[in-house]
């Protein structure tokens, strides 16, 4: 009867279970967080830490539930601050919303009607903010949900009455500086929203438009044919052609404009009602303009630079008005005519050309911008009044078609400015606004000088991408005409529409106002309580700020304000969001931190990819194909939305799809795996009592804990550069290679089957107590959950959670020299050659386990004297139940033979054969050795498992 020798092994035993549950499992630690305040005795454990490092939070906006890339941004920026607090620094995280706004606007509107109509300003706001709360509710608890640690309980939200007395402060300072200026300029304008639009909330989209050819006859054909070296006969029509897709803006023509270098040519046109035309065309461009008008010759008659045509005078297409010939840089001979239609009222070039001219001193507003705010030529615009633009353009053609003047007609589809908010084409208005110049106090210059010396940009073309749009952009238009929103908290001169010459100490007592009442405070305000006697001769600015001024300032609402968040020197900032906030929050913010003090708000930028499905195409709910965070974290848990995250390169698209999170839980289940292996080895170790020093440990302890060295040298300096993925791969890699595939599969023979307390297991723990503190400080960061489950199951005395330590410090190198390093490649590709030897022995059934097997290995007397002093326990290391080191001349031709396999060697010769072992199993280790069944007390096991069973135990010094 077989002998019982279960109770003789040490077999694993852990409460760290192997099934995740994390959906289950994480909301109940989410609890114990906040039940503990798990933050904020953070923030008190590392108070006193000599350098911070802040990230601080780009506000989402307040207005419906989050989706997949707002988890990708709150998970890279809670893995930036984790790795931060590991690696040594204070690392405070305060969340904010973005409050403002027309989206909000919006929703209110639905519920209640628009400001004016079925409800008054103030109860609108009332009801704006009370909106953005419930929002943010929503909002916070699904960011909690993944596991996010901050102070969600103190949050920025710019619709606070401090940050709101506070935005105006900051306002007062870049009015103090001399940033601000009124002006009456073209700015994007959406009917929409029936507001002027920032740079950043403009995108691109497809438009089709009609594209025209219009004749603007000369007020004196002679004149202008003379000019080109011409006579030409009584009757005859000289014309200059313009080509434009926006019909809609001749009503506000006011000139035409000519590149001065560009040479012009006179030729033949088609006749109109029987009399001769002639047209003046860029030289250049006169064959394809001439075949749009169906001429199919091109008869040039003279030439003329454009510069010798100014001021001669044409005649508008169907206004009584003269329209004289300008001059621009902007026109070129790529497309059209080479004349372009001057609108001053529509466009930023016509504008400057316009001011130039004096054009935009001569004509009234109603001539330069006809256009109300809601789309609609307005009273008294001849001919068109009262249509919507996009719907006169068709009016305007068959009008000029009635004319005579209508040369060629057609339809594009071209790239055209956006809302970003309603989708819908914008148009250029020039209305009275309020700017930030970029030039008037140098604003730009300041601005792309931070660029380069203030700030890292990660990645590396951020800096790049940043410059050329502060380079090239237009002065910031900062005012809105809207109702929910921080005041232009400004009086204005009425005869002047100059700023009150004590702006800046006025601003100063509305910022008072504003933070005990909010906004409200300024549209109660009787300008008399400041202003006294004067204020008869001024009135208050009713338009709002440009909400990208709103969390543009939160460099000054918050971290200038916040205790928590003062910077001391060494202290960096960072910032972190989508690439589009090139355009978006890192812009408005520069400027305003430039404007304000000189220099940029932040020291360290880093910008993530969109998200897309796994063919690359964006989420849309019509393609099926959107991956909501929610669901992901209820079925999955966080933890593997964290590692997808964190595994993903987020510099570019960041794919997502059911099936790549699938993969992404296998990769999680294996390194959860790696980490339950390790602590149930663990059971009954006691680091104060049983850990041995690293050099004390038997030489495959001390490679292991080499290769957790190693790892844990790259995952801290991955860290510090952000390159997840890296830290990923490389955590990722050293449990499936050198845990799973080698060391913990070597060492089970150790710690299953010697004494419990004999050096060689207490060895092989004290490596494994090492690594396991060294993997949970790793993966802190990117599993929170898991690594916090996983923290109070390692032995010994510990705090209440791995997010009060640092780094661990007790991995030490000694095998880490080029020579042992050698050592140890050459022995694992010899054990490799081995596998694969016995592998194909297991599939032609000759062996089952790699343990059956007996291992020669064949090798030159250099590389057999490198390993001689181990060679008695390298089948150990083999995992085989017997292993010889043989002189290579003693192996017969291998040539064509199955049962050898070579290895290649730097410098030596080696060959690994195997046989099927004849020896009986033990039945406690599973080795098949010869002196199985020569004990007579213990008939079924070896020699080695009876001195471990009744005797002292065997030795081991290697393996």
């Amino acid at each position: 009867m077989s002998k019982d020798y279960k109770d003789t092994i040490n077999l694993p035993k852990t409460d760290f279970a192997m099934k995740a549950d994390l959906a289950r499992r994480e909301p109940a630690m989410l609890a114990e967080w906040e039940r503990v305040d798990r933050y904020g005795e953070i923030q008190r454990r590392t108070a006193a830490r000599e350098r911070a490092y802040i990230l601080h939070d780009g506000p989402p906006y307040a207005n419906g539930v989050i989706h997949i890339g707002h988890a990708v941004n709150k998970i890279l920026k809670d893995v930036v601050a984790k790795s931060k607090l590991l690696a040594g620094l204070r690392s405070p995280y305060v969340p904010g919303w973005d409050c403002h706004g027309l989206p909000i606007e919006v929703a209110v509107e639905k519920e209640i009607g628009k400001v004016g109509q079925k409800v008054d300003a103030a109860t609108f706001r009332r009801k704006c903010r009370e909106y953005a709360e419930k929002q943010i509710d929503l909002q916070r608890a699904d960011f909690k949900r993944l596991g996010v640690l901050g102070d969600w309980d103190h949050p920025y939200r710019t619709m606070d009455h401090r940050y709101e007395a506070d935005i105006i402060r900051a306002l007062a300072k870049i009015h103090a500086n001399g940033h601000v200026v009124r002006g009456f300029k073209p700015v994007h304008w959406c009917f929409d929203c029936a507001s002027a639009l920032a740079e950043a909330e403009i995108e691109y989209a497809d438009k089709v438009s009609p594209a025209i050819d219009v004749a603007y006859d000369a007020r004196d054909p002679r004149a202008l044919a003379a000019k080109f070296g011409v006579s030409i006969a009584e009757g005859d029509v000289v014309a200059v052609p313009i080509w434009t897709t926006t019909p809609w803006t001749l009503p506000a023509s006011v000139a035409v404009t000519l590149g001065p270098e560009l040479e012009y040519a006179l030729v033949e046109g088609p006749a109109r009602g029987g009399k001769r035309v002639l047209l003046v065309v860029a030289d250049a461009l006169a064959p394809a303009a001439l075949a749009r008008y169906g001429v199919d010759e091109v008869q040039v008659l003279g030439r003329a630079k454009g510069s010798a045509l100014e001021n001669l005078v044409l005649a508008h297409p169907f206004y009584e008005r003269d329209i004289p010939l300008l001059l621009g840089d902007h026109v070129s001979a790529e497309d059209g005519t080479g004349a372009v239609h001057t609108a001053p009222g529509h466009g930023v070039e016509d504008f400057a050309v316009g001011q130039k001219y004096g054009l935009v001193d001569r004509y009234p507003a109603s001539v330069l911008n006809p256009i109300g705010g809601n789309g609609v030529y307005m009273p008294g615009t001849p001919i068109v009044e009262g249509q919507f633009i996009w719907k006169a353009n068709d009016a305007v053609v068959d009008l000029l078609r009635e004319r005579g003047v209508l040369l060629a007609a057609t339809k594009i589809t071209h790239s055209y400015p956006h809302c970003w908010r309603h989708k819908s084409p914008v148009a250029f208005r020039t209305t009275p606004q309020w700017f930030i110049s970029m030039e008037k106090e140098g604003l730009r210059a300041t601005a792309l000088k931070a660029i380069r010396d203030d700030v890292d940009w990660f990645p590396a073309w951020g800096e790049e991408r940043i410059a050329g749009m502060i380079a090239g952009r237009p002065d910031w238009c900062i005012s809105r005409q809207r109702t929910w929103g921080v005041p232009i908290a400004l009086f204005v001169d009425k005869a002047t529409q100059q700023p009150h010459p004590r702006s800046v100490e006025l601003m100063e007592q509305v910022a008072q106002r504003v933070e005990k009442d909010g906004v409200d405070a300024w549209y109660a305000l009787d300008p008399a309580e400041l202003l006294g006697a004067d204020a008869a001769n001024y009135e208050k600015v009713t338009d709002i700020l440009d909400v990208w001024f709103d969390s543009g300032t939160s460099h000054w609402c918050v971290l200038d304000q916040r205790p928590e968040l003062a910077r001391k020197p060494g202290d960096e900032v960072m910032y972190l969001e989508g690439s589009d906030q090139h355009r978006g929050w890192f812009h408005s913010s520069l400027l305003t931190s430039a404007a304000m003090s000189g220099h940029a708000p932040y020291d360290a930028v880093l910008t993530h990819g969109f998200t897309v499905d796994a063919q690359g195409r964006k989420m849309s709910k019509s393609l099926g194909n959107v991956i909501a965070p929610q669901k992901v974290v209820d079925t999955l848990g966080a933890d593997v939305l964290r590692l997808w995250v964190a595994s993903t390169d987020y510099r570019n698209e960041i794919a997502v799809s059911d099936e790549i999170l699938k993969r992404v839980a296998d990769s999680y289940r294996r390194i959860r795996n790696t980490a339950r292996f390790l602590l149930g080895n663990l059971d009954g170790f006691d680091p104060s009592r049983d850990l041995l020093p690293v050099a004390d440990c038997l030489l495959l302890d001390q490679w292991a804990v080499q290769q957790a060295y190693d790892v844990q040298q790259a995952v801290v300096a991955a860290y510090a550069r952000h390159d997840f993925p890296e830290v990923v791969a490389r955590v990722q890699n050293f449990c499936t290679n050198e845990m799973g595939a080698l060391y913990l599969d070597i060492t089970k023979d150790r710690l299953y089957t010697m004494p419990t307390d004999s050096r060689g297991r207490r060895s092989a723990q004290s490596a494994m107590h090492r690594i396991v503190e060294s993997l949970v400080r790793w993966i802190a960061p990117i599993l929170s959950f898991t690594a916090e489950e996983i923290w109070p199951l390692i032995p010994g005395r510990r705090d209440e959670s791995v997010m009060f330590e640092t780094w661990y410090d007790g991995l030490a190198a000694t095998q880490g020299s080029p020579e042992q390093r050698r050592w140890w490649a050459d022995l694992l590709a010899i054990r490799s050659g081995a596998a694969r030897l016995l592998e194909g022995m297991r599939a032609a059934g000759s062996i089952g386990a790699s343990l059956q097997a007996e291992v020669v290995v064949h090798a030159d007397a250099a590389t057999r004297a490198r390993y001689a002093e181990v060679a008695d326990e390298l089948r150990f290391f083999f995992i085989t139940s017997s292993l010889e080191l043989a002189d290579l001349a003693a192996l017969p031709d291998p040539d064509g033979r199955t049962d050898v396999q070579g290895v290649e060697l730097e410098g030596a010769q080696v060959w690994v054969g195997a046989k099927p072992s004849d020896a009986r199993k033990c039945i406690r280790c599973w080795h098949y050795r010869p002196d199985v069944g020569t004990h007579a007390e213990h008939p079924e096991i070896c020699g080695r498992c009876i001195e471990n069973v009744d005797g002292a135990g065997e030795m081991r010094r290697w393996f």
